[in-house]
């Protein structure tokens, strides 16, 4: 929650330098005791450590990976995998470097094989928590970075922030405070949006952190509005944080009294239910204030206090200052055996997790990954060398093959519809000339039953003639009978036939006039009828014996029947749709 703050004295010197010019001022006679009591500790420092740490990580991790592995091998879910793998990266990565490298592999392989972009988010973010764990800050940052778009590309504003907040730890960490102060502020942005007070007071604190040592009045304005929010939630652990906090800034400002008084506060709160992490943390913070006023005894007493409590975390930053203030305070004590031995483990453990060298070798840390993926790429190319030329030479017959098979197809296929082409053209014709045909036989069919109209007419008034010289009215009486009977089967069965014979070559056409306009009078049908037939007034005129203008008239009260008067649409055409 807290950024460790860069304001600590910095050495300039390695301590072996310290030893050196203390050995020719002070202790001369002793020189060589204390080089070789130096180099002794040192070597038994670093294998006691490495025992303790090492030892039980191992007997408490490996049944929770060996759990771990046999779930990975009964889930089948790619993503499901990814999670595992993770996991055992995770509890791995203190005890057995290759092992977290091979598992963080595969969560990659099964994020490639699942084709999902949440998997990737979950390799990316565990491969970011363990590269961060270990200190390798810039390969943490990639990773971090990376899952951080794929978030953002799905708009889920809630992990974004988390990764956010975490670029902004990892930034402050590497002492680069513009870049931290942009990602704290987009958090706490978002976390005001939400009214997540906790995590609020959190951010206000670490961005007062940020600003301690550039602007102290700034960073104390962060550090009290984080105050008031804790105030409210009556929250021990963030006063924990805050108070060590607000004492330092004081410190730095020389309110030496208003520095004791938070300084205090911080440690009246150790007396109660505070974790032992934060305990420690707060022993350190007052380690480090009495180291700066000098009481090296008070010093000494609060850092020993917070190394009893850091024994789980030898190579932690805290672990780191801590050993580093208790080696200073026995250095001023003109304890040399003590300051020796604790810099010994201060060294050990700034060796493992020295943020200013780790930032300048990152890149060597890179290159072994990435030599060790090349290496595996170039053995795979080794054994697949020999057959390059044969696996190309194959290709390119195949592609032969693939593109032969292409061309004749694509020529069969544009022989096959040239032909439904040309068949579909023949039939269309042979349809057209058949259409055409019976249309002809239709419009002769009409011209002989109209010429027989007219022979009919002719015998009518041949009849009336003789009538009007008849004398006999019996006579009369016949002869009108028989012109009744002619102008009777005249006027109906020559118009009933040319229907038939019409809806036998148009079958549906009277049926849908029907239906669109059932108002239409028989003379409507069968001018409608002869339009079809693609006949113009004057041939109309011809085969109905009616003047051209009456035909004329006709088609106008037609085009208004059928709803056509307002359109340009021509009345053939329209026709010719109702088919």
């Amino acid at each position: 929650m807290n950024i460790q703050s860069s304001s600590d004295t910095i050495i300039e010197n390695r301590f072996e330098d310290s030893i050196e010019a203390m050995i020719h001022t002070k202790m001369n006679n002793n020189r060589q005791s204390i080089l070789s009591l130096f180099h002794l500790n040192q070597w038994k420092s670093k294998i006691i450590m490495f025992v303790l740490v090492i030892s039980p990580l191992f007997i408490f991790s490996q049944n929770q990976v060996e759990s771990l592995i046999d779930s990975l091998t009964i889930v089948k879910s790619p993503i499901e995998k990814v999670r595992i793998s993770n996991k055992i990266a995770l509890e791995l990565k203190d005890i057995d470097w290759e092992r977290t490298l091979n598992y963080l592999n595969y969560s990659e392989e099964q994020a490639e094989a699942s084709k999902d972009e949440n998997a990737f988010a979950l390799y990316y973010i565990a491969a970011g928590d363990i590269f961060n764990d270990k200190d390798v800050l810039d390969v943490g940052l990639e990773y971090y970075h990376k899952a951080l778009t794929i978030y953002q590309n799905q708009n889920n504003t809630q992990e974004s922030f988390k990764l956010e907040n975490n670029l902004a730890i990892i930034y402050a960490k590497l002492n680069n405070k513009d870049k931290a102060l942009f990602y704290f502020k987009k958090v706490y942005q978002f976390q005001a949006h939400e009214n997540d007070s906790v995590y609020l007071a959190q951010i206000l604190n670490n961005i007062g952190t940020l600003y301690i040592d550039l602007n102290t009045d700034s960073s104390l304005v962060y550090y009290y509005k984080s105050l008031d929010i804790v105030q409210k939630l009556n929250d021990v652990n963030m006063f924990a944080y805050l108070y060590p906090n607000l004492g330092r800034a004081y410190s730095l400002k020389n309110d030496s009294e208003q520095a004791q008084t938070y300084f205090n506060k911080a440690n009246a709160l150790t007396n109660g239910e505070l974790n032992d992490d934060i305990k420690s943390m707060v022993f350190q913070f007052l380690s480090e204030h009495h180291m700066n006023c000098q009481q090296t005894d008070s010093a000494i007493w609060y850092a020993q206090k917070a190394l009893d409590l850091l024994s789980h975390d030898l190579y932690g930053f805290n672990y780191q200052n801590v050993v580093k203030v208790l080696y200073h305070a026995y250095y001023n004590e003109e304890d040399y055996e003590n300051a020796a031995k604790y810099f010994v483990i201060y060294d050990a453990v700034r060796d493992s997790i020295n943020v200013e060298e780790k930032a300048v070798n990152v890149e060597r840390i890179k290159l072994e990954i990435e030599y060790q993926t090349k290496d595996q790429i170039r053995t795979l190319k080794e054994k697949k060398a020999k057959f390059g030329y044969i696996i190309i030479g194959l290709s390119l017959v195949s592609g032969l093959l693939i593109l032969l098979i292409f061309l004749v197809r694509y020529r069969n296929r544009l022989t096959k519809v040239e032909l439904e082409k040309e068949l579909g053209e023949s039939k269309r014709e042979e349809l057209n000339a058949k259409l055409e045909l019976k249309n002809n036989m239709l419009i002769a069919k009409a011209m002989t039953e109209i010429h027989r109209t007219e022979i009919v007419q002719e015998i009518l008034e041949d009849l009336n003639a003789v009538k009007l010289k008849a004398v006999k009215k019996e006579t009369q009486h016949a002869i009108d009978a028989i012109s009744n009977r002619l102008t009777q089967n005249s006027n109906t069965n020559i118009w009933k036939e040319f229907e038939v014979s019409f809806e036998q070559v148009h079958e549906t056409f009277f049926k849908n006039l029907n239906e669109n306009h059932p108002d239409l009078t028989s003379n409507d049908r069968r001018l409608s009828a002869l339009l079809k037939l693609n006949l113009t007034s004057k041939e109309i005129s011809q085969i109905t014996g009616q003047s051209y203008k009456s035909i004329e008239n006709s088609r106008t009260r037609l085009r208004k029947k059928l709803g056509l008067t307002n359109t340009k649409t021509d009345l053939v055409v329209y026709l010719n749709t109702l088919n």
